[in-house]
């Protein structure tokens, strides 16, 4: 077999890999490993900067370890979200919805949020790092944040309205 083939051998098993993954977890299992990725690139850059500058505190990493792991429950609860949807959506209103599927949309919003969240900070630390960043790749970052808080899929109120504040709240 002559190199060639053989690299086309390796792109179509790289290829049947990957398509095999994409069945397996969708869209939203690719954006949750992007953004465990991400996650743990953020400490390592965190870690490294805070060295570079004599800053570094276990503290302050304990801290960091403290935010991604209310990252990971905040994507569990928005998992449970799309779970509870999906359930009310089976039972309730299948002969109104036949045909068409609920995906999961709050925990894919919720990652790729968390994904632009991840590549601001790990910025900042390449920047700490003395890394030159070009002027549009901050603004770039924010920019398709703020579009994955625009892909909400539930407009956000100021207060919830009144028939959903607890007992235990005072109306005002």
């Amino acid at each position: 077999m002559n190199t060639p083939d053989k690299a086309l051998e390796i792109k179509a098993i790289i290829t049947a890999v990957l398509a095999f993954c994409t069945a397996l977890w969708g869209w939203l299992g690719w954006a949750v490993i992007t953004l465990i990725c991400c996650m743990a690139l953020d400490w390592i850059t965190g870690t490294w900067a805070a060295r570079a500058r004599g800053e570094w505190s276990s503290a302050v990493a304990r801290a960091g370890c403290w935010h991604k792991l209310g990252e990971v429950v905040a994507m569990l609860v928005a998992a449970l979200c799309d779970i509870a949807i999906k359930v009310v959506l089976n039972s309730t209103a299948a002969p109104i919805l036949s045909g068409w599927e609920y995906g999961n949309y709050i925990s894919l919003v919720v990652a790729i949020w968390y994904i632009f969240t991840e590549l601001g900070s790990i910025m900042e630390n390449a920047i700490k790092l003395g890394a030159p960043i070009p002027e549009w790749l901050p603004r770039g970052i924010a920019w398709l944040k703020g579009k994955a808080d625009a892909a909400t899929p539930v407009p956000i109120a100021e207060k919830p309205p009144d028939e959903y504040q607890g007992k235990h709240e005072k109306k005002e």
